[in-house]
Protein backbone atom coordinates (compact mmCIF):
# COMPACT_ATOMS: atom_id res chain seq x y z
CA UNK A 1 0.00 0.00 0.00
CA UNK A 2 3.07 2.43 0.42
CA UNK A 3 4.64 1.68 -2.52
CA UNK A 4 1.00 2.45 -4.21
CA UNK A 5 0.92 5.89 -2.53
CA UNK A 6 4.88 6.88 -3.21
CA UNK A 7 4.11 5.43 -6.98
CA UNK A 8 0.96 7.86 -7.12
CA UNK A 9 2.84 10.45 -5.69
CA UNK A 10 5.32 10.69 -8.00
CA UNK A 11 3.42 10.21 -10.58
CA UNK A 12 1.31 13.31 -9.87
CA UNK A 13 4.75 15.44 -8.15
CA UNK A 14 6.25 14.30 -11.94
CA UNK A 15 2.97 15.48 -13.48
CA UNK A 16 2.81 18.94 -12.09
CA UNK A 17 6.25 19.91 -12.50
CA UNK A 18 6.12 19.01 -16.17
CA UNK A 19 2.84 21.19 -16.47
CA UNK A 20 4.35 24.14 -14.62
CA UNK A 21 7.57 23.73 -16.76
CA UNK A 22 5.45 23.72 -20.05
CA UNK A 23 3.81 26.69 -18.64
CA UNK A 24 7.17 28.28 -17.67
CA UNK A 25 8.57 27.86 -21.50
CA UNK A 26 5.37 29.06 -23.05
CA UNK A 27 5.73 32.41 -20.76
CA UNK A 28 9.34 32.66 -21.13
CA UNK A 29 9.36 32.61 -24.76
CA UNK A 30 6.58 35.04 -24.98
CA UNK A 31 8.39 37.70 -23.01
CA UNK A 32 11.81 36.92 -24.73
CA UNK A 33 10.38 36.87 -28.31
CA UNK A 34 12.05 40.21 -30.11
CA UNK A 35 11.85 40.53 -33.85
CA UNK A 36 15.42 38.60 -34.03
CA UNK A 37 14.03 35.71 -32.79
CA UNK A 38 10.34 35.85 -34.46
CA UNK A 39 12.83 36.26 -37.80
CA UNK A 40 14.96 33.33 -37.18
CA UNK A 41 11.95 31.19 -36.62
CA UNK A 42 10.05 32.34 -39.26
CA UNK A 43 12.98 31.83 -41.60
CA UNK A 44 13.14 28.28 -40.13
CA UNK A 45 9.62 26.75 -41.20
CA UNK A 46 9.34 29.69 -43.55
CA UNK A 47 8.22 26.34 -45.72
CA UNK A 48 6.98 22.91 -45.18
CA UNK A 49 10.44 21.50 -46.14
CA UNK A 50 12.06 23.95 -43.77
CA UNK A 51 10.02 22.75 -40.94
CA UNK A 52 10.64 19.28 -41.56
CA UNK A 53 14.53 19.65 -41.58
CA UNK A 54 14.50 22.14 -38.87
CA UNK A 55 12.25 19.43 -36.81
CA UNK A 56 15.37 16.86 -37.42
CA UNK A 57 17.90 19.00 -36.64
CA UNK A 58 16.73 19.83 -33.40
CA UNK A 59 15.64 16.29 -32.51
CA UNK A 60 18.60 14.91 -33.31
CA UNK A 61 20.66 17.43 -31.72
CA UNK A 62 18.70 17.40 -28.15
CA UNK A 63 17.84 13.71 -28.66
CA UNK A 64 14.29 14.24 -27.62
CA UNK A 65 11.58 14.49 -30.16
CA UNK A 66 9.08 15.26 -27.09
CA UNK A 67 11.46 17.93 -26.14
CA UNK A 68 11.19 19.51 -29.66
CA UNK A 69 7.55 18.65 -30.27
CA UNK A 70 6.90 20.64 -27.10
CA UNK A 71 8.78 23.49 -27.38
CA UNK A 72 6.85 23.94 -31.37
CA UNK A 73 3.80 23.68 -29.05
CA UNK A 74 5.40 26.28 -26.66
CA UNK A 75 6.18 28.58 -29.75
CA UNK A 76 2.70 28.69 -31.30
CA UNK A 77 1.70 29.13 -27.49
CA UNK A 78 3.66 32.20 -27.55
CA UNK A 79 2.38 33.10 -31.04
CA UNK A 80 6.12 32.85 -32.71
CA UNK A 81 5.13 30.73 -35.57
CA UNK A 82 1.79 29.37 -36.75
CA UNK A 83 0.03 25.96 -36.94
CA UNK A 84 0.84 25.51 -40.14
CA UNK A 85 4.40 26.54 -39.60
CA UNK A 86 4.30 24.06 -36.55
CA UNK A 87 3.12 20.93 -38.35
CA UNK A 88 6.61 20.50 -40.61
CA UNK A 89 8.83 20.91 -37.24
CA UNK A 90 6.22 17.56 -35.73
CA UNK A 91 6.99 15.39 -38.90
CA UNK A 92 10.54 16.58 -38.63
CA UNK A 93 10.93 15.40 -35.18
CA UNK A 94 9.39 11.91 -36.05
CA UNK A 95 12.08 11.52 -38.22
CA UNK A 96 14.80 12.58 -35.89
CA UNK A 97 13.83 10.84 -33.34
CA UNK A 98 15.23 7.23 -35.24
CA UNK A 99 18.39 9.26 -34.31
CA UNK A 100 18.34 7.92 -31.13
CA UNK A 101 17.61 4.03 -32.34
CA UNK A 102 20.83 4.42 -34.14
CA UNK A 103 22.69 5.78 -30.89
CA UNK A 104 21.65 2.80 -29.17
CA UNK A 105 22.53 0.37 -32.27
CA UNK A 106 25.77 1.83 -32.06
CA UNK A 107 26.78 2.30 -28.70
CA UNK A 108 23.87 1.36 -26.71
CA UNK A 109 21.56 3.56 -24.31
CA UNK A 110 23.69 5.32 -22.19
CA UNK A 111 23.22 8.82 -23.52
CA UNK A 112 21.13 10.54 -20.51
CA UNK A 113 19.54 13.80 -22.20
CA UNK A 114 18.50 14.49 -18.57
CA UNK A 115 22.14 15.72 -17.25
CA UNK A 116 21.38 18.92 -18.56
CA UNK A 117 18.62 19.65 -16.85
CA UNK A 118 20.19 21.02 -13.79
CA UNK A 119 22.92 23.20 -15.10
CA UNK A 120 19.54 24.46 -17.69
CA UNK A 121 17.62 25.46 -14.69
CA UNK A 122 20.67 26.94 -12.84
CA UNK A 123 21.81 28.85 -15.83
CA UNK A 124 18.19 30.03 -16.38
CA UNK A 125 18.05 30.87 -12.74
CA UNK A 126 21.54 32.97 -12.94
CA UNK A 127 19.91 35.14 -15.93
CA UNK A 128 17.02 36.35 -13.95
CA UNK A 129 18.91 37.02 -11.25
CA UNK A 130 21.64 38.87 -13.13
CA UNK A 131 19.20 40.78 -15.15
CA UNK A 132 15.50 40.84 -13.57
CA UNK A 133 12.54 42.49 -16.07
CA UNK A 134 14.71 42.59 -18.91
CA UNK A 135 14.40 40.05 -21.96
CA UNK A 136 17.33 37.93 -20.28
CA UNK A 137 15.72 37.09 -17.60
CA UNK A 138 12.72 36.19 -19.94
CA UNK A 139 14.85 33.68 -21.71
CA UNK A 140 16.08 32.58 -18.45
CA UNK A 141 12.28 31.40 -17.14
CA UNK A 142 12.40 29.58 -20.46
CA UNK A 143 15.29 27.94 -19.87
CA UNK A 144 14.32 26.97 -16.06
CA UNK A 145 10.88 25.55 -17.71
CA UNK A 146 13.04 23.25 -20.28
CA UNK A 147 15.37 22.42 -17.30
CA UNK A 148 11.69 21.28 -15.13
CA UNK A 149 10.51 19.33 -17.91
CA UNK A 150 13.10 17.32 -17.94
CA UNK A 151 13.08 16.60 -14.30
CA UNK A 152 9.42 16.52 -14.68
CA UNK A 153 10.01 13.49 -17.43
CA UNK A 154 12.93 11.81 -15.19
CA UNK A 155 10.66 11.95 -12.03
CA UNK A 156 7.52 10.12 -14.31
CA UNK A 157 10.10 7.72 -15.78
CA UNK A 158 11.57 6.91 -12.64
CA UNK A 159 8.11 6.31 -11.01
CA UNK A 160 7.40 3.50 -13.55
CA UNK A 161 10.89 2.48 -13.68
CA UNK A 162 10.54 -0.93 -11.74
CA UNK A 163 7.48 -1.14 -13.89
CA UNK A 164 9.42 -1.58 -16.74
CA UNK A 165 12.61 -3.48 -15.41
CA UNK A 166 10.23 -5.92 -14.12
CA UNK A 167 8.41 -6.61 -17.20
CA UNK A 168 8.52 -10.20 -18.53
CA UNK A 169 8.17 -9.85 -22.24
CA UNK A 170 8.76 -13.70 -23.00
CA UNK A 171 5.16 -14.34 -21.57
CA UNK A 172 3.85 -12.73 -24.33
CA UNK A 173 3.48 -14.44 -28.03
CA UNK A 174 3.57 -12.82 -31.30
CA UNK A 175 1.61 -15.46 -33.55
CA UNK A 176 -0.76 -14.00 -35.49
CA UNK A 177 -2.46 -10.61 -35.59
CA UNK A 178 -3.27 -10.83 -32.11
CA UNK A 179 0.04 -11.44 -31.04
CA UNK A 180 1.28 -8.74 -33.07
CA UNK A 181 -0.96 -6.36 -31.51
CA UNK A 182 -0.53 -7.44 -28.18
CA UNK A 183 3.44 -6.23 -28.62
CA UNK A 184 1.71 -3.02 -29.99
CA UNK A 185 0.08 -2.64 -26.98
CA UNK A 186 3.13 -2.93 -24.76
CA UNK A 187 4.79 -0.76 -26.90
CA UNK A 188 2.24 1.87 -26.18
CA UNK A 189 2.23 1.35 -22.80
CA UNK A 190 5.26 1.64 -21.78
CA UNK A 191 6.24 4.79 -23.77
CA UNK A 192 3.81 6.27 -21.95
CA UNK A 193 4.29 5.33 -18.84
CA UNK A 194 8.16 6.38 -19.32
CA UNK A 195 7.03 9.35 -21.32
CA UNK A 196 10.77 8.24 -23.72
CA UNK A 197 10.16 6.04 -26.49
CA UNK A 198 13.50 5.77 -26.58
CA UNK A 199 13.36 4.45 -23.38
CA UNK A 200 11.10 2.11 -24.89
CA UNK A 201 13.29 1.15 -28.22
CA UNK A 202 16.47 0.49 -25.66
CA UNK A 203 14.25 -2.68 -24.39
CA UNK A 204 12.68 -3.35 -27.61
CA UNK A 205 16.25 -3.51 -28.94
CA UNK A 206 17.58 -5.31 -26.12
CA UNK A 207 14.74 -8.03 -25.85
CA UNK A 208 15.05 -8.60 -29.61
CA UNK A 209 18.76 -9.03 -29.09
CA UNK A 210 18.64 -11.39 -26.01
CA UNK A 211 16.34 -13.99 -28.59
CA UNK A 212 13.24 -13.13 -25.93
CA UNK A 213 11.13 -11.52 -28.94
CA UNK A 214 11.23 -12.13 -32.31
CA UNK A 215 12.43 -9.14 -34.82
CA UNK A 216 8.36 -8.43 -35.84
CA UNK A 217 7.06 -8.48 -32.25
CA UNK A 218 10.20 -5.84 -31.60
CA UNK A 219 8.81 -3.79 -34.87
CA UNK A 220 5.70 -3.77 -33.57
CA UNK A 221 6.70 -2.44 -30.16
CA UNK A 222 8.54 0.11 -31.70
CA UNK A 223 5.57 0.89 -33.51
CA UNK A 224 4.02 0.86 -30.18
CA UNK A 225 6.31 3.26 -29.01
CA UNK A 226 5.97 5.61 -32.16
CA UNK A 227 2.02 6.05 -30.97
CA UNK A 228 2.82 6.35 -27.30
CA UNK A 229 5.61 9.34 -27.33
CA UNK A 230 2.09 11.12 -28.87
CA UNK A 231 1.32 11.27 -24.79
CA UNK A 232 3.96 13.91 -23.57
CA UNK A 233 2.37 16.54 -26.69
CA UNK A 234 -1.17 15.37 -25.26
CA UNK A 235 -0.25 16.51 -22.06
CA UNK A 236 1.38 19.40 -23.10
CA UNK A 237 -1.61 20.77 -24.56
CA UNK A 238 -3.76 21.18 -21.86
CA UNK A 239 -4.26 24.20 -21.13
CA UNK A 240 -2.78 25.78 -24.02
CA UNK A 241 -4.01 27.80 -26.87
CA UNK A 242 -6.64 26.49 -29.94
CA UNK A 243 -3.80 26.14 -31.98
CA UNK A 244 -1.22 24.39 -29.77
CA UNK A 245 -4.13 21.90 -29.53
CA UNK A 246 -3.84 21.51 -32.91
CA UNK A 247 -0.38 20.89 -32.79
CA UNK A 248 -0.48 18.19 -30.94
CA UNK A 249 -3.63 16.58 -32.71
CA UNK A 250 -1.66 16.58 -35.78
CA UNK A 251 1.14 14.57 -34.42
CA UNK A 252 -1.56 11.85 -33.28
CA UNK A 253 -2.99 12.20 -36.50
CA UNK A 254 0.77 11.92 -38.04
CA UNK A 255 1.76 9.29 -35.55
CA UNK A 256 -1.27 7.30 -35.95
CA UNK A 257 -1.51 7.15 -39.77
CA UNK A 258 2.12 6.08 -39.85
CA UNK A 259 1.80 3.28 -37.48
CA UNK A 260 -0.93 1.89 -39.33
CA UNK A 261 0.91 1.97 -42.45
CA UNK A 262 3.53 0.51 -40.85
CA UNK A 263 2.09 -1.97 -39.35
CA UNK A 264 -0.31 -3.01 -42.34
CA UNK A 265 3.23 -3.49 -44.48
CA UNK A 266 5.77 -4.95 -41.42
CA UNK A 267 6.95 -7.64 -43.74
CA UNK A 268 7.69 -5.80 -46.63
CA UNK A 269 9.36 -3.17 -44.61
CA UNK A 270 12.40 -6.08 -43.29
CA UNK A 271 12.43 -7.24 -46.75
CA UNK A 272 13.39 -4.22 -47.67
CA UNK A 273 15.78 -3.35 -44.34
CA UNK A 274 17.07 -7.37 -45.66
CA UNK A 275 18.18 -6.00 -49.10
CA UNK A 276 19.70 -2.85 -47.77
CA UNK A 277 21.53 -4.83 -45.33
CA UNK A 278 22.99 -7.10 -48.16
CA UNK A 279 23.19 -4.65 -50.21
CA UNK A 280 25.81 -1.98 -47.99
CA UNK A 281 27.37 -5.51 -47.16
CA UNK A 282 26.17 -4.82 -43.47
CA UNK A 283 26.05 -7.07 -40.63
CA UNK A 284 22.43 -7.73 -40.21
CA UNK A 285 21.53 -7.86 -36.12
CA UNK A 286 18.30 -7.26 -34.83
CA UNK A 287 19.75 -3.53 -33.60
CA UNK A 288 20.83 -2.45 -36.67
CA UNK A 289 17.46 -4.14 -38.10
CA UNK A 290 15.28 -1.86 -36.17
CA UNK A 291 16.88 1.04 -36.57
CA UNK A 292 16.24 0.89 -40.30
CA UNK A 293 13.24 -0.01 -39.50
CA UNK A 294 12.12 3.33 -37.51
CA UNK A 295 13.88 5.24 -40.07
CA UNK A 296 11.85 3.64 -42.62
CA UNK A 297 8.86 3.97 -41.22
CA UNK A 298 9.03 7.62 -40.46
CA UNK A 299 10.40 8.74 -43.93
CA UNK A 300 7.64 6.87 -45.17
CA UNK A 301 4.92 8.30 -42.95
CA UNK A 302 6.43 11.77 -43.82
CA UNK A 303 5.82 11.36 -47.98
CA UNK A 304 2.37 10.26 -46.87
CA UNK A 305 1.31 12.80 -45.04
CA UNK A 306 3.48 15.94 -47.00
CA UNK A 307 0.84 15.77 -49.83
CA UNK A 308 -2.33 16.20 -47.23
CA UNK A 309 -0.62 18.85 -45.40
CA UNK A 310 -3.02 21.52 -46.67
CA UNK A 311 -6.28 19.52 -46.03
CA UNK A 312 -5.46 18.28 -42.93
CA UNK A 313 -4.24 21.82 -41.56
CA UNK A 314 -7.91 22.80 -42.49
CA UNK A 315 -9.60 20.28 -41.19
CA UNK A 316 -7.80 20.68 -37.89
CA UNK A 317 -8.80 24.70 -38.42
CA UNK A 318 -12.30 23.65 -37.60
CA UNK A 319 -11.59 21.90 -34.51
CA UNK A 320 -10.90 23.16 -30.90
CA UNK A 321 -12.18 26.34 -31.59
CA UNK A 322 -12.26 28.56 -28.41
CA UNK A 323 -15.40 30.69 -27.84
CA UNK A 324 -13.20 33.46 -28.63
CA UNK A 325 -12.73 32.24 -31.87
CA UNK A 326 -15.98 30.99 -32.69
CA UNK A 327 -17.74 34.63 -32.06
CA UNK A 328 -15.34 36.21 -34.17
CA UNK A 329 -16.38 34.01 -37.40
CA UNK A 330 -17.87 35.94 -40.01
CA UNK A 331 -21.74 35.02 -40.23
CA UNK A 332 -22.24 36.12 -43.70
CA UNK A 333 -18.80 35.61 -45.27
CA UNK A 334 -17.47 32.66 -46.99
CA UNK A 335 -14.89 31.77 -50.12
CA UNK A 336 -17.67 30.85 -52.54
CA UNK A 337 -19.33 34.73 -51.96
CA UNK A 338 -16.20 35.91 -52.74
CA UNK A 339 -16.25 34.88 -56.07
CA UNK A 340 -19.41 37.13 -56.80
CA UNK A 341 -18.70 40.42 -55.84
CA UNK A 342 -22.17 41.81 -55.67
CA UNK A 343 -22.78 39.19 -53.80
CA UNK A 344 -19.57 39.86 -51.25
CA UNK A 345 -20.38 43.62 -51.23
CA UNK A 346 -23.98 42.76 -49.46
CA UNK A 347 -22.56 40.00 -46.89
CA UNK A 348 -19.88 42.88 -45.75
CA UNK A 349 -22.64 45.15 -45.24
CA UNK A 350 -24.56 42.98 -43.44
CA UNK A 351 -21.30 41.35 -41.53
CA UNK A 352 -20.41 45.43 -40.68
CA UNK A 353 -23.80 46.23 -39.32
CA UNK A 354 -23.17 43.07 -37.13
CA UNK A 355 -19.97 44.82 -35.76
CA UNK A 356 -21.31 47.58 -34.77
CA UNK A 357 -24.12 46.00 -33.39
CA UNK A 358 -21.97 44.24 -31.12
CA UNK A 359 -19.66 47.05 -30.69
CA UNK A 360 -22.76 49.13 -29.43
CA UNK A 361 -23.55 46.51 -26.80
CA UNK A 362 -20.17 46.63 -25.33
CA UNK A 363 -20.15 50.16 -25.37
CA UNK A 364 -23.52 49.83 -22.97
CA UNK A 365 -21.97 47.36 -21.03
CA UNK A 366 -18.96 49.75 -19.97
CA UNK A 367 -21.13 52.04 -18.32
CA UNK A 368 -21.57 49.82 -15.65
CA UNK A 369 -19.63 48.80 -13.19
CA UNK A 370 -18.53 45.39 -14.27
CA UNK A 371 -15.63 43.44 -15.27
CA UNK A 372 -13.60 45.16 -17.41
CA UNK A 373 -11.98 41.96 -18.49
CA UNK A 374 -14.39 40.61 -19.85
CA UNK A 375 -15.64 43.83 -22.02
CA UNK A 376 -11.57 43.49 -23.46
CA UNK A 377 -12.17 40.19 -23.98
CA UNK A 378 -15.41 40.90 -26.14
CA UNK A 379 -13.79 43.86 -28.05
CA UNK A 380 -10.52 41.73 -28.74
CA UNK A 381 -13.13 39.13 -30.55
CA UNK A 382 -14.56 42.25 -32.21
CA UNK A 383 -11.50 43.46 -33.49
CA UNK A 384 -10.96 39.93 -34.45
CA UNK A 385 -14.30 40.36 -36.84
CA UNK A 386 -12.96 43.44 -38.24
CA UNK A 387 -9.79 41.62 -39.33
CA UNK A 388 -11.60 39.00 -40.58
CA UNK A 389 -13.91 41.30 -42.67
CA UNK A 390 -10.55 43.32 -44.17
CA UNK A 391 -9.41 40.02 -45.03
CA UNK A 392 -12.75 38.82 -47.37
CA UNK A 393 -12.45 42.14 -48.68
CA UNK A 394 -9.16 41.82 -50.13
CA UNK A 395 -9.94 38.42 -51.52
CA UNK A 396 -12.81 39.53 -53.58
CA UNK A 397 -12.65 38.43 -57.15
CA UNK A 398 -10.46 41.00 -58.25
CA UNK A 399 -10.87 40.70 -62.73
CA UNK A 400 -15.11 40.71 -61.62
CA UNK A 401 -14.57 44.29 -60.17
CA UNK A 402 -16.78 47.38 -61.53
CA UNK A 403 -15.69 50.68 -60.58
CA UNK A 404 -19.11 50.94 -58.80
CA UNK A 405 -18.52 47.71 -56.51
CA UNK A 406 -14.41 48.90 -56.57
CA UNK A 407 -15.76 52.01 -55.00
CA UNK A 408 -18.43 49.90 -52.36
CA UNK A 409 -15.69 47.88 -51.19
CA UNK A 410 -13.57 51.15 -50.52
CA UNK A 411 -15.91 52.43 -48.19
CA UNK A 412 -16.18 49.25 -46.18
CA UNK A 413 -12.72 48.98 -46.02
CA UNK A 414 -12.98 52.51 -44.62
CA UNK A 415 -16.04 51.36 -42.13
CA UNK A 416 -13.84 48.63 -40.51
CA UNK A 417 -11.29 51.52 -40.01
CA UNK A 418 -13.26 53.21 -38.22
CA UNK A 419 -15.04 50.65 -36.48
CA UNK A 420 -11.55 49.18 -35.00
CA UNK A 421 -10.93 52.67 -33.69
CA UNK A 422 -13.89 52.80 -32.17
CA UNK A 423 -13.08 49.51 -30.19
CA UNK A 424 -9.87 51.08 -29.41
CA UNK A 425 -12.03 53.51 -27.67
CA UNK A 426 -14.61 51.25 -25.94
CA UNK A 427 -11.69 49.47 -24.66
CA UNK A 428 -10.02 52.46 -22.66
CA UNK A 429 -13.45 53.54 -20.79
CA UNK A 430 -13.76 50.42 -20.06
CA UNK A 431 -10.35 50.47 -18.59
CA UNK A 432 -10.92 53.90 -17.42
CA UNK A 433 -14.63 53.99 -15.81
CA UNK A 434 -14.22 57.90 -15.71
CA UNK A 435 -17.48 57.68 -13.86
CA UNK A 436 -16.14 56.12 -10.85
CA UNK A 437 -14.11 59.04 -9.74
CA UNK A 438 -17.00 61.28 -9.39
CA UNK A 439 -18.92 59.18 -6.88
CA UNK A 440 -18.36 62.07 -4.03
CA UNK A 441 -19.35 64.94 -6.62
CA UNK A 442 -23.22 64.42 -7.52
CA UNK A 443 -23.51 66.97 -9.64
CA UNK A 444 -20.66 66.36 -12.04
CA UNK A 445 -21.59 63.03 -11.96
CA UNK A 446 -24.85 63.22 -13.33
CA UNK A 447 -23.56 65.09 -16.03
CA UNK A 448 -20.84 62.88 -17.25
CA UNK A 449 -23.32 59.96 -17.26
CA UNK A 450 -26.14 62.06 -19.16
CA UNK A 451 -24.14 62.38 -21.93
CA UNK A 452 -23.30 58.76 -22.09
CA UNK A 453 -26.43 58.15 -22.11
CA UNK A 454 -26.89 60.69 -25.11
CA UNK A 455 -23.99 59.41 -26.98
CA UNK A 456 -25.49 55.25 -26.28
CA UNK A 457 -28.46 56.95 -27.43
CA UNK A 458 -26.90 58.66 -30.45
CA UNK A 459 -25.32 54.69 -31.50
CA UNK A 460 -28.80 53.13 -31.05
CA UNK A 461 -30.35 55.29 -32.95
CA UNK A 462 -27.82 56.23 -35.99
CA UNK A 463 -27.48 52.52 -36.14
CA UNK A 464 -31.41 51.36 -35.93
CA UNK A 465 -32.46 54.16 -37.94
CA UNK A 466 -32.43 52.96 -41.77
CA UNK A 467 -32.22 55.99 -43.16
CA UNK A 468 -31.72 59.13 -41.52
CA UNK A 469 -31.83 62.56 -42.54
CA UNK A 470 -28.49 64.45 -42.82
CA UNK A 471 -29.55 67.18 -40.99
CA UNK A 472 -30.77 65.72 -38.20
CA UNK A 473 -27.95 63.35 -37.95
CA UNK A 474 -25.83 66.81 -38.19
CA UNK A 475 -27.86 68.18 -35.36
CA UNK A 476 -27.31 65.45 -32.67
CA UNK A 477 -23.98 65.32 -33.34
CA UNK A 478 -23.69 69.37 -32.49
CA UNK A 479 -25.65 68.38 -29.50
CA UNK A 480 -23.37 65.82 -28.59
CA UNK A 481 -20.38 68.14 -28.66
CA UNK A 482 -22.32 71.07 -26.94
CA UNK A 483 -22.60 69.02 -23.98
CA UNK A 484 -19.41 67.23 -24.37
CA UNK A 485 -17.79 70.75 -24.07
CA UNK A 486 -20.31 71.81 -21.18
CA UNK A 487 -19.01 68.86 -19.12
CA UNK A 488 -15.48 69.63 -19.90
CA UNK A 489 -15.65 73.46 -19.02
CA UNK A 490 -17.22 72.17 -15.77
CA UNK A 491 -14.29 69.68 -15.30
CA UNK A 492 -11.92 72.10 -15.50
CA UNK A 493 -13.61 74.68 -13.49
CA UNK A 494 -13.78 72.06 -10.24
CA UNK A 495 -10.23 71.15 -11.24
CA UNK A 496 -9.26 74.86 -10.86
CA UNK A 497 -11.23 75.59 -7.98
CA UNK A 498 -10.16 72.85 -5.61
CA UNK A 499 -13.29 70.90 -5.41
CA UNK A 500 -12.19 68.20 -7.85
CA UNK A 501 -8.78 66.63 -7.09
CA UNK A 502 -6.41 67.20 -9.95
CA UNK A 503 -5.46 63.28 -11.14
CA UNK A 504 -9.83 63.33 -10.95
CA UNK A 505 -10.20 65.56 -13.37
CA UNK A 506 -7.58 64.40 -15.74
CA UNK A 507 -9.07 60.92 -15.22
CA UNK A 508 -12.11 62.05 -17.32
CA UNK A 509 -10.99 64.72 -19.31
CA UNK A 510 -9.20 61.55 -21.02
CA UNK A 511 -12.46 59.49 -20.50
CA UNK A 512 -14.20 62.47 -22.24
CA UNK A 513 -11.68 62.48 -25.24
CA UNK A 514 -12.16 59.02 -25.81
CA UNK A 515 -16.35 58.95 -26.00
CA UNK A 516 -15.98 62.49 -28.58
CA UNK A 517 -13.35 60.19 -30.36
CA UNK A 518 -15.84 57.37 -30.40
CA UNK A 519 -18.71 59.55 -31.60
CA UNK A 520 -16.53 60.98 -34.27
CA UNK A 521 -15.22 57.68 -35.95
CA UNK A 522 -19.11 56.33 -35.19
CA UNK A 523 -20.42 59.05 -37.08
CA UNK A 524 -18.20 58.75 -40.05
CA UNK A 525 -19.23 55.21 -39.93
CA UNK A 526 -22.63 55.52 -39.96
CA UNK A 527 -22.67 58.18 -42.82
CA UNK A 528 -20.93 55.62 -44.90
CA UNK A 529 -23.33 53.34 -44.01
CA UNK A 530 -25.86 54.98 -45.03
CA UNK A 531 -24.30 55.96 -48.57
CA UNK A 532 -23.90 52.33 -48.91
CA UNK A 533 -27.43 51.35 -48.33
CA UNK A 534 -29.03 53.75 -50.60
CA UNK A 535 -26.53 52.59 -53.36
CA UNK A 536 -27.57 48.83 -52.93
CA UNK A 537 -30.97 49.28 -52.03
CA UNK A 538 -32.33 52.54 -53.80
CA UNK A 539 -36.06 51.67 -53.62
CA UNK A 540 -35.67 50.79 -49.63
CA UNK A 541 -35.14 54.83 -49.48
CA UNK A 542 -37.73 57.08 -47.95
Amino acid sequence: MAETFQLLGSLLGGLGIFLVAIGMMTDGLKLAAGSSLRKVLATWTKTPQRGIASGFCMTALVQSSSAVTVASLGFVNAGLITMHQALGIVYGANVGTSVTGWLVAAVGFKFNIQAIALPLIGLGALMKLLRPQTRLASAGLALVGFGLFFIGIDILKGAFEHVVTRFDLSQFTAQGLTGMLTFLLVGIVMTTLTQSSSASIALTITAAASGMIGLYAAGAMVIGANIGTTSTSVLAAIGATSNAKRVAAAQVVFNALTALVAFAILPVLFYLITQLTSFFNLTANPALSLALFHTLFNVLGVMLIFPLNNRLAGFLMKRFCSAEETASRPRFLDGNIAQTPALATNAVLLETKLVADKLLAQYEKSQQPLDSLAIEQEIHTIQMLCQHITNFIVTVEQSALSEETTGLLAKLMRIEHYLFTCCHCVEKLAQLQPQKALAEHPELHAQLEEYQSQLGHFMRTSLETPSMNTESFKAALRALQQLHDDVKDDLILAGTNATLPIDNMVRNINGLSDMWQLTQQWHKAMLLLYLIDEQLNPNASP
